[in-house]
């Protein structure tokens, strides 16, 4: 079965998520387990955690959650620090309770302090949230950016060393964007530069550490470092890829998920997972 979904409202309740990730025909989903743009959000009701841990167990899909946007490991700002671990941890114990797989989250932007020192500052952060979330099962995603700004994580090399300092590094795994990727200069369009850009991944990271793919097309050219995704097909990285990736036996294990626009009328991921399915040759 090809793992291929969508990031899914959870409107109603975070078990509503499989009602509608079915009824677009997905396979896989990913959610936010609380609002992605507040720091504080109200204890998961155990109604329903019991509700969503039953419909998973119906439907016996991988889920992703992906954590708040506010969260900047890299900042040299304690407050910010203070903030951004406090809210990680309170995600990971979110999604332990809730059974989800892994969550995804981007590593931050340094905002002038340097690429090194925000490096070590995500490392040093992320393993003080590993050890305070010590008996949850969930694994963590690094997910690489457009390298916009001063994000870290555009280049697969910052992404390993991130990785490299870690204590934990048992519990701790890469996301994929192939928008991202692209922005920031690894051209995925074309089978050479989709086979050059996983031998890279491979060398910096390990694709045993590829853990989710998040299949985006972009609506800027190659390099441009700004993160607008556009519908599968319709933007600069083209069709192609995506049939690579959803046929790529390399990646059958891996969740592929859907962050596509969802258009004037709330079809675009209905869509761009029919369009998914159409390029499925197995």
């Amino acid at each position: 079965m090809a793992l291929i979904g969508a990031h899914v409202s959870t409107a109603g309740g975070p078990y509503t998520a499989f009602d509608r990730g079915a009824a677009i025909g997905c396979t896989a989903v990913q959610i936010f387990v609380k609002s992605p743009n507040q720091w504080r959000a109200k204890a998961l009701h155990e109604t329903d955690v019991a509700r969503f841990v039953t419909a998973h167990a119906e439907h016996a899909w991988p889920v992703t959650a992906h954590a708040a946007y506010l969260i900047n490991l890299a900042s040299s700002d304690e407050g910010v620090q203070e903030k951004s671990r406090a809210g990680l941890a309170d995600e990971l114990s979110r999604c332990g309770a809730l059974g989800v797989g892994a969550l995804v989250f981007h590593p931050g932007a340094h905002l002038g302090a340097g690429l090194e020192a925000g490096t070590e500052l995500v490392a040093r952060n992320l393993d003080a949230v590993l050890a305070s979330t010590a008996g949850v099962a969930t694994m963590v995603l690094l997910e690489n950016t457009a390298g916009q700004g001063t994000t870290l994580g555009a280049r697969f090399e910052e992404l390993g060393r991130m990785l490299e300092l870690l204590d934990q590094r048992e519990r701790v795994g890469v996301c994929l964007d192939t928008c991202h990727a692209f922005a920031a200069g690894y051209d995925v369009s074309t089978e050479e530069g989709y086979e050059a850009t996983l031998e890279e991944f491979d060398r910096h990271i390990g694709l045993e550490r590829l853990l989710c793919v998040h299949l985006n097309d972009s609506k800027h050219p190659l390099g441009s470092r700004k993160d607008r995704h556009e519908s599968i097909g319709a933007g600069e990285i083209g069709a192609a890829c995506f049939a690579r990736i959803v046929n790529d036996v390399r990646l059958a294990s891996v969740p592929k998920i859907l962050e596509t626009p969802m258009g004037d009328d709330d079809q675009g991921h209905a869509r761009d997972m029919a369009t998914l399915r159409s390029f499925l040759t197995r």
